[in-house]
């Protein structure tokens, strides 16, 4: 299954594969702005698959330097899929996922179609 782009909301929103390469260190975050930019997209959907562990693992900081970088390149992010099992293994995980989820520029969705809901 390949990436593609939607309209949602009136957002153009690249909605990633399941399967490919990982987000899995902060080297990786410019190939998903740069897949971004490239469909001009001004939101980007990664399903959880696509996320290394060390995103879950906020002492690793991965999560808040993804974070910084698409607030800083002024691109939305929104992770999809079931992340329950890390919730609940972290305080400070759901924490995060709840600051992020009042604002506006990077969401925690259980799937596209609360992400379209949103939108």
């Amino acid at each position: 299954m390949n990436d593609s782009v939607e309209e949602i909301g009136g957002v153009r929103v690249l909605v990633c594969a399941a399967d490919g390469e990982k987000l899995a260190g902060e080297a990786d975050i410019n190939d998903f702005l740069s897949k971004a930019w490239e469909h001009e997209a001004g939101l980007v959907a990664i399903p959880v698959t696509r996320l290394g562990d060390n995103f879950f693992r906020l002492r690793t900081r991965l999560a808040g330097a993804v974070a910084q970088k698409f607030v800083n390149y002024r691109m939305r992010l929104a992770v999809i899929g079931d992340i329950s099992a890390w919730i609940a293994g972290s305080d400070a995980l759901r924490d995060f996922v709840r600051e992020a989820n009042r604002g506006q520029d990077i969401w925690f969705a259980a799937d596209l179609a609360e992400l379209r809901s949103r939108l």
